[in-house]
């Protein structure tokens, strides 16, 4: 009996071995410190998601800043605010810094911002049952700030984050951001580069899932130019095929040689022709007259191009450039492409950082995580970074429905996810 027993506690702890590290001591108290601040988060975010805070709402984002400095500060960050021009026309952002020599240099990432501006009806934090509530941004992504604060809270309150390097940063316009990036994001991406890992906290696709990757989204405008005329005469040489033939043409060709590549979309969202027609880029809007009887002398089309890698990016740029120039009779095209926000890349580094994750969650009992299908997420803030350091990103709240009425958040996640942001940090860090 004796010797069953010695093999089933070595079986045992091969088994522990390879589901995760136990927790330490000090790990375990910092657990059970978040577990016992349950009331407290759901009580800060509430207090922050009560504000509405719009991208263009200045005077509700600064709020939204302000509470979640004097939480920063009680786990002993240093706060400043980055101000943004006035033309920029978009409040700042937060910045909380506590710097020492101990481990990684770490980039902890949110946003104080939704897309609920102050002209839409307002939605205050309402419980819909015990374990779910509702709320302007409750998803995106004031649960996420609330996950990374309470996080350091409790790192701070056992003494976990003396002498390391994190700098904590919360944009006010990740929503809807501000131009040009070389200002809204100039600060954001200089910090970053001083550090080792960013970590986002944007939404949970899944407890058990984490971005390695995000694809970058960028635009573009296809002009169409054809020779009007009486439509009885279109196809014959002294008229051509007119501007929208030779625009479906080209959106038809992008859609046969691109569709079928991984990671990689575009969508055309604005299609505008006729006998005379006028375009507001900065509106986004355009106006047509069409008869049937002639022939369309212009044509202006603009869509989105998202892609996983750069090198993704330019390869489907230039197959459409070259599409675009192979034109119908009678007809000319060109298109311009707009950087937008850059991807973020899968990284052996990445990889590295999820193997912590990974470590964490199977320390907490939540079984392993994995890294998450990149074409399930748009871009985000930590995109513009990606290039200088390993990233990861979603280790913000679950719930549904983000950027639309009735956004929910799972609250009995809660606990967890600041569980596992803090102990990543903790491990990061030492």
């Amino acid at each position: 009996m004796f010797r069953i027993m010695c093999l089933f506690f070595l079986f045992g702890f091969t088994v522990s071995q390879v589901q995760g590290q136990v927790l330490t001591s000090q790990e375990q108290r910092v657990a059970s410190s978040i577990e016992s601040s349950h009331t407290d988060a759901i009580a800060l975010l509430k207090e922050s998601a009560n504000i509405n805070s719009g991208s263009l709402n200045i005077e509700g984002v600064k709020k939204v800043g302000a509470i979640y400095a004097r939480e920063l500060e009680k786990a002993g960050f240093t706060c400043t605010w980055v101000a943004m021009p006035d033309s920029m026309r978009r409040a700042g952002h937060l910045v909380a810094e506590r710097k020492g020599k101990k481990g990684k240099k770490l980039f902890l990432i949110g946003h104080l911002d939704t897309v609920f501006e102050p002209d839409m009806p307002f939605t205050p934090f309402t419980m819909i049952n015990d374990s779910t509530a509702t709320g302007q941004g409750v998803n995106d992504m004031k649960g996420g700030d609330v996950i990374m604060i309470k996080a350091l809270q409790a790192l701070h309150t056992e003494g976990l984050l003396n002498d390391v390097t994190i700098t904590a940063y919360f944009t006010g316009d990740e929503e809807r951001g501000g131009d040009p990036v070389s200002v809204s994001r100039g600060d954001f991406i200089e910090r970053a580069k001083k550090h080792d890992i960013a970590i986002g906290f944007e939404g949970a696709t899944g407890l058990n899932t984490i971005a390695t990757a995000r694809r970058g989204s960028s635009g573009w405008t296809l002009q169409v130019k054809g020779k009007t005329g009486h439509s009885s005469t279109i196809f014959k040489e002294s008229s051509g095929y007119g501007a929208i033939y030779e625009a479906a043409r080209i959106i038809n060709e992008f859609r046969t040689a691109l569709s079928s590549e991984k990671y990689l979309t575009f969508n055309p969202g604005l299609f505008i022709g006729g006998s005379e027609m006028s375009y507001d880029p900065a509106k986004a809007y355009g106006a047509a007259i069409g008869k049937d009887n002639i022939i369309s002398p212009a044509v202006t089309v603009t869509g989105d191009l998202r892609f996983l890698t750069e090198q993704q990016k330019e390869n489907a740029r230039q197959t459409m450039r070259d599409i675009v120039s192979k034109n119908l009779s009678g007809t000319s095209a060109s298109i311009v492409f707009e950087d937008g926000i850059p991807s973020m890349a899968p990284t052996p580094g990445n990889e590295s950082v999820l193997k912590v994750i990974d470590g964490v969650s199977r320390s907490l009992g939540k079984g392993a995580s994995v890294a998450g299908d990149p074409g399930s997420r748009g871009a985000g803030d930590i995109s513009y970074i990606a290039a200088y350091l390993d990233c990861v990103d979603g280790l913000g709240a679950s719930g549904k429905g983000a950027h639309a009425p009735g956004e929910t958040i799972n609250l009995n996640d809660i606990t967890f996810l600041t569980q596992r942001a803090a102990l990543l940090i903790y491990r990061l860090t030492r």
